[in-house]
């Protein structure tokens, strides 16, 4: 078919099949009856509204021809529309229109061809109808005809609904057939919104002059892009890509060299590679849907308010403002499984895409995976070594996403903390990003930390166990029933989000490589610089993350009752020792995205005993409040929540446990000195060139709080029978492991001896070490012997070039190395405990010596 005007020809496709709603609306009264019957038959249970129809009728003039335009067939749509003009008093879609001396028998037309029963759809074609209303307004048989989009929507009252089961049945993204309509008109009918859009006027167009073959194409794209636009006003972004985004993965180049180093090394067909590398992309990928996303939303709602008192959010909108025109890669901590349920549903319901999110693949369990798959998640195996074309298949997916802009989560730590403690980041996400980036960098990429601090910790009881030495537990769909009964029998407090200060990847590269820009990275994007920038990224997002710690009520019980030896305070000593850590952090903030719990020491008190994690005992003179065993070991992943943060004032405070003075040189000299290792292990975030600043700024609020006395550039603690030393000492000893494990590993070192223990061989004695001392000294802290710690202390010797490595693996150490740390022992270790820790080392030297054959 084709229509003659005077701006030429307008070559159409061949007309298509009229569908069964066009062939509704043709002039046989047979067809009207039927559509008649159709719609009565359908009000008998649909209930509808418009959306915004004030703003629309001033835009429309109904003096000339006016077209109802639907994204796809369907008679119920339509029906809908027809009912809603006429309660409006518009033209009606079912009605002929005029134009000039022709008449169109209907008055509206569809974007695209009709889908089958289940589904599925041809290619579209320009309507007949759309071409013959141009031809009328060119050739001047009328003066304008208005287009109207019109969109309905079922089932989309996101303010009102309540039922899960209904989202289900939502519209979405997804292609649908008759059949899924027909359950929607069932289940979602009452509750039915249309849109009318303002009206497209033909005549601006066709001034435009585009010509005869672009400007119907350009109607189409103008109808194609408003539609798509509406529906992710209402419904969200079209996020279900997975449909065609496998398929296409193994067409990248990276993946094809791995498709063709398969072919040559194992032998096999190209078809039987590229088949594999389908199978990983279907393994991988996502199936994002809306109405999953809803689904969770309303059913994390009711667990939030279950679970949680409340979700206190804070500096969300400054992600607000860069979430637009940035690849946005959401990076939390990962305390508990629900971290990424929890950032999800905050990111949703204030107005925010919900991220692709790296799962591990021993989530993707029967049910619960299908159900974390179209909530975003993506699944990832715990290594890639020794499969290049899965590596190559996930490193393309997300590339893809990056290039997409969707956004993404991932953790840097890898796995859940068991301890509380931040752990040393895991590289294998971030090199995959920085590669991505540097192959190509559509959009700017910003890294967004989030802190996530619980009260109460969801899995608290696993790693209970976990603390005490018990082996990590596979996870399981039967964890849900006993997290559900769990949330019967304890109170789990409020959580806090804090969003920290967001990192944009372009500029830490332009610090740390400032030619990564105009240099050539090779085919493989693997520059020479990669594992060492990356590695800093990975320190800096820590760092970050730490700075927006959200200090609560539990974190500081925890810190002041572990600080004791026997794990007690009467009640006014415990709330003077919260109220000493409150004033500390009000006078010398840790960082601008940090917060603070309200309230002063008696009410936190009050708090955490509800919380039913501190005990008491009464006597005459008032409570007593202590940690039972169970709980001592509990709190221990509270107190490490906030261990950075207190770590350089009980720094400072432990240098007067043995010095009565010390002058201002002399506590920079030593804290100088000590500040790497604790940097390095809890990712404090002041830089060695900023810290004599910092201690300064903490001398004057200890100073302030009567912690020490000051004259000059003496400071003094004070008299040790008095309350203010006591309180000096508990703030000293929030550290005082951490110095211990420390000298552990330097005195068995020495003991040892020049070139004589290799890195691993040291790690083995410090833990065995660490173990014996914490039964000899009664330490209720499994993380001491963490073998981890002791790891990466002895990585940040070996960095910090105090230790040297030979090529056979041992270990040497300045000669003077000795002297200089018994030098800073002393002033921040107990003697007791240095004769201790050098007893033991000399036992362990001796017991390592009988073994070694003459």
């Amino acid at each position: 078919m084709r229509g003659v005007s005077q701006y030429g020809t307008l070559a159409i496709p061949e007309p298509r099949l009229a569908c069964p709603t066009e062939l509704l609306m043709t002039r046989s009264p047979f067809r009207r009856l039927a559509f008649g019957a159709l719609h009565r038959l359908l009000y008998l249970w649909v209930r509808s509204e418009t959306i915004n129809q004030s703003a629309f009728t001033l835009k429309l003039d109904c003096s000339k021809p006016v077209f109802y335009v639907l994204q796809q067939p369907s008679a119920s749509d339509l029906s809908v529309v027809d009912s809603e003009c006429r309660k409006a008093g518009l033209p009606r879609p079912v009605l002929p229109v005029q134009l000039g001396n022709h008449q169109e028998s209907k008055g509206f037309f569809y974007l695209t061809p009709e889908p089958g029963w289940f589904g599925g759809s041809s290619k579209p074609g320009v309507a007949p109808t759309l071409v013959r209303a141009l031809n009328a307004v060119n050739q001047q048989q009328v003066d304008d005809v208005q287009i109207v989009p019109v969109s309905v929507f079922w089932g989309q009252s996101p303010d009102s609904e309540t039922s899960p089961w209904k989202l289900l049945f939502a519209d979405s993204w997804a292609v649908t057939g008759r059949l899924r309509r027909l359950f929607t008109i069932l289940i979602l009918g009452r509750k039915t919104r249309v849109q009318f859009s303002a009206p497209l006027k033909l005549r601006q167009i066709i001034d435009e002059g585009k010509g005869p073959e672009r400007t119907p194409r350009m109607v189409y794209r103008l109808l194609r892009v408003h539609f798509r636009q509406q529906k992710a006003a209402v419904i969200g972004p079209d996020l279900s890509h997975r449909r065609n985004l496998v398929k296409r993965l193994i067409h990248g180049p990276l993946v094809r060299q791995a498709i063709e180093a398969q072919v040559a090394s194992e032998g096999i067909s190209v078809e039987k590679a590229e088949a594999q590398a389908l199978k990983y992309g279907n393994e991988i990928a996502s199936d994002y849907a809306y109405t999953a996303i809803r689904f969770l939303e309303l059913v994390l709602s009711w667990f939030w308010n279950k679970l949680y008192e409340g979700i206190k959010v804070n500096h969300l909108q400054q992600v607000q403002e860069i979430a637009h025109g940035n690849e946005i890669i959401y990076v939390p901590c990962h305390r508990s499984h629900i971290d990424y349920l929890l950032l999800s549903y905050l990111l949703f319901t204030n107005g925010l895409t919900p991220p692709h999110i790296a799962a591990g693949i021993n989530l993707n369990m029967p049910v619960v995976g299908g159900l974390l798959r179209r909530g975003g998640a993506f699944f990832m195996r715990r290594t890639f070594k020794g499969n290049p074309l899965y590596t190559a298949v996930f490193n393309e997916y997300l590339h893809t996403l990056f290039c997409k802009g969707f956004p993404v989560e991932y953790f840097v730590e890898g796995g859940r903390s068991r301890t509380g403690r931040m752990l040393q980041p895991k590289t294998g996400m971030l090199a995959i990003t920085l590669r991505s980036f540097l192959r190509s960098s559509r959009l700017p990429v910003v890294f967004v930390p989030v802190y996530i601090g619980y009260e109460r910790v969801l899995e608290g009881r696993t790693y209970l166990g976990e603390l005490r030495g018990a082996s990590k537990k596979k996870e399981s769909v039967f964890d849900i029933i006993r997290v559900l009964n769990a949330i019967r029998k304890q109170r789990f407090g409020s959580v806090a989000v804090n969003f920290g200060e967001p990192i944009h990847l372009a500029a830490f590269l332009d610090q740390q490589q400032p030619g990564w820009r105009s240099a050539d990275h090779g085919a493989q994007f693997r520059p020479a610089w990669l594992n060492d920038t990356t590695h800093r990224l990975g320190q800096r997002i820590a760092r970050h993350l730490n700075d927006a710690t959200a200090v609560n009520p539990v974190n500081l019980v925890a810190l002041a009752l572990l600080s004791t030896s026997k794990l007690a305070l009467d009640e006014k000593a415990l709330a003077r020792t919260l109220d000493l850590y409150l004033n500390l952090l009000r006078q010398a903030p840790y960082s601008p995205y940090a917060t603070l719990p309200e309230g002063d020491g008696l009410a936190l008190i009050e708090y955490v005993q509800s919380m039913e994690l501190l005990a008491e005992q009464r006597d005459a003179l008032g409570r007593i409040l202590y940690l039972d065993e169970q709980n001592a070991v509990l709190m221990t992943y509270y107190r490490n929540n906030v261990l950075h943060v207190f770590a350089l004032p009980a720094l400072l405070a432990s240098f007067f446990q043995s010095s009565a003075r010390m002058s201002r040189e002399q506590i920079l000299r030593f804290t100088r000195a000590l500040y790497p290792y604790l940097q390095a292990e809890l990712f404090i975030r002041w830089e060695l060139e900023e810290l004599d600043e910092v201690i300064d700024q903490w001398l004057t609020a200890l100073v302030d709080q009567g912690l020490l006395k000051v004259d000059g550039e003496m400071y003094s603690r004070p008299a040790p029978s008095s309350r203010e030393f006591v309180l000096l000492t508990l703030l000293a000893r929030a550290i005082v492991q951490t110095l211990q494990r420390f000298y552990m590993a330097i005195a068995l070192l020495l003991n040892n001896g020049q070139n004589s223990l290799s890195a691993e061989r040291l790690e083995q004695l410090c833990t065995v070490m660490a173990q014996r001392l914490s039964i000899l000294h009664g330490l209720n802290a499994p993380e001491f012997f963490d073998k981890s710690l002791f790891r990466h202390f002895i990585q940040s010797l070996l960095d910090h070039r105090v230790l040297r490595q030979s090529a056979e693996g041992t270990l040497s150490y300045h000669p003077q190395l000795g002297e200089l740390v018994e030098g800073a022992a002393k002033r921040v270790l107990p003697a007791e405990i240095r004769l201790s820790i050098r007893q033991v080392a000399q036992h362990s030297h001796d017991e390592q010596s009988d073994e070694t054959p003459a």
